[in-house]
């Protein structure tokens, strides 16, 4: 976050914007609302005619193989490396071959189908509602219409990935084709169903591995070009446990920009999708892993082990998709795209400081129209003020602080999902039933759990106690954007002791560097 607030300030970015508070409750569409008065296999089972790019040529995912592998661009790799290492070059091709086929995803309206009505059967249990912002979709219909599109959300969970399918779906825009860990290829069917329905896998590291890097290249720039789906992936690159946007990544962004910046594509439309939850599914598991507990493998069984949590409540998600920015608006008067035509397209060329310069401004604007657009909840307030008021805080108090803070939030710009025609008290409860893992009301006072615990093992009530402080905190840093440079205005004026503007000021822009 550091990081992301320093970058800001260099940029000109703003960290809140006063636009936040024009987005209304009736700016979003309860999905489930629907699902819950219809049949799910009617649902699944519908006529699907997706909006699809205006100069695209239909082609099946082993025509898209086939391609990459006969690109100018991989046939050229696989000659270097022939010769610096000496073998022939249809064993390189070979090697080439079985990377695609590890990658490469097939898209399979059958596996589309069923994860449709399985996921509206799970989600209709777990969540509460599906909000998503109609505007949002429509601008984004438009745009899949005209130019290739990279679907870039916010990444706090696993559901995250489903939840875009299955919206896009709902909504009869084009499936995505998603990129995914190697990890998931691991659980046995599970794997393969996600990579029927449009996941196409990577390794987390290249390893400097040249022939790896060249044919998962092509295969992204060869779907980009023929506009034949949106492409999705994660800036931060892994799901964030703290609630906390992570630095961004640039590898798959430079690659997507490359057919622009090589004038293969006239434009391209980067979207940033923020989702918000009101209870993260792995809320747990971040906590453990942050206390120093392995994050658990990915597989089957461990999947059904946790089909437990069917029986809980994990409140409302928030999808909020933004208005798609064009890369070459985005570009116009920056980057000098001449160089490019200096050289043959097929050699791999090292992006210059320009480029990584606009590609990490990119990155930086993208994560934080994600921020920008995150929807709040009560509990974010509520575990804010009670990490402030260990280890315990009477009710009535914590609906009076909450309120504060509540009115606070909002003339800085937040969005916040208050539930309407409720009282306080009423809501605040409310929160806290949901969120009764974390905290409970007890004689009239609202502690954290474990955080009185009777005779036991002195090491296991610390562990407890940490559990329930990390699981408020990583509520409560969703707030911290809101008021960041209000924070740094109110430290610059302690400072100088000054509020005269000449006077603060300096202070204040060596606080946000």
């Amino acid at each position: 976050m550091a990081a992301m607030v320093g970058s800001s300030a260099r940029r000109g970015i703003p960290m809140y914007s006063k636009n936040l508070t024009s987005k209304k409750k009736y700016d979003f569409e309860d999905i489930l609302e629907e699902r819950r008065q219809s049949s799910d296999v009617r649902y699944a089972m519908r006529c699907y005619t997706p909006v699809v790019y205006k100069e695209l040529s239909p082609c099946k995912p082993s025509a898209i193989k086939t391609i990459v592998l006969h690109s100018e661009q991989v046939q050229y790799v696989i000659k270097e490396l022939s010769k610096e290492m000496g073998e022939s070059p249809d064993i390189v091709q070979e090697e080439a071959a079985e990377i695609l086929d590890e990658m490469a995803h097939s898209m399979h309206m059958g596996a589309i189908r069923f994860f449709a009505f399985t996921l509206s059967k799970l989600f209709k249990c777990l969540f509460k509602s599906i909000c998503v912002n109609e505007e949002g979709i429509q601008k984004l219909q438009q745009a899949i219409q005209e130019h290739p599109v990279v679907l870039l959300p916010s990444h706090r969970s696993y559901v995250d990935f489903l939840l875009l399918s299955y919206l896009l779906f709902t909504y009869d825009l084009a499936m995505p084709v998603i990129a995914a860990g190697i990890d998931f290829l691991g659980m046995k069917v599970v794997g393969e169903l996600l990579r029927k329905s449009g996941a196409f896998f990577m390794r987390r590291s290249f390893g400097g591995n040249k022939l790896y890097w060249a044919v998962f290249a092509e295969y992204v720039k060869t779907m980009l070009k023929n506009g034949y789906a949106p492409i999705e992936f994660y800036l931060e690159g892994t799901r964030s446990r703290t609630a906390k946007t992570l630095v961004p990544k640039f590898g798959l962004l430079n690659i997507v920009m490359d057919p622009f910046l090589k004038r293969e594509v006239f434009d391209i439309y980067l979207v940033p999708i923020s989702i918000s939850y009101e209870r993260v599914l792995e809320e747990s598991l971040y906590a453990h892993e942050l206390l120093g507990v392995p994050k658990p493998k990915e597989s089957t069984s461990g999947l059904l082990k946790a089909r437990r949590i069917l029986s809980e409540d994990f409140g409302s998600i928030h999808v909020y998709f933004g208005q798609p920015l064009s890369l070459r608006t985005l570009a116009a008067g920056r980057i000098n795209r001449c160089p490019y035509n200096l050289v043959p397209r097929h050699i791999p060329q090292k992006p210059s400081e320009e480029i990584q310069e606009f590609v990490s401004d990119v990155a930086y604007k993208i994560e934080l129209l994600q921020i920008e657009n995150m929807v709040l909840n009560p509990w974010i307030l509520i575990s804010t003020v009670l990490l402030q008021n260990l280890p315990a805080i009477n009710f009535e108090l914590l609906v009076e602080k909450t309120l504060w803070l509540k009115d606070l939030t909002q003339s800085f710009g937040g969005f916040l999902d208050w539930p309407d025609n409720v009282c306080a008290n009423k809501a605040v409860g409310s929160s806290l039933s949901l969120h009764s893992n974390i905290a409970s009301l007890v004689n009239g006072q609202v502690v954290l759990n474990d955080t009185e615990m009777g005779p036991g093992v002195a090491g296991e009530s610390v562990f407890k106690e940490a559990l329930s402080i990390l699981l408020c905190g990583s509520y409560r840093n969703q707030l911290l954007n809101v008021f960041v440079r209000p924070a740094l205005v109110a430290l610059a004026l302690q400072m100088t002791h000054s509020s005269r503007k000449g006077t603060f000021l300096p202070d204040f822009i060596t606080l946000q560097i």
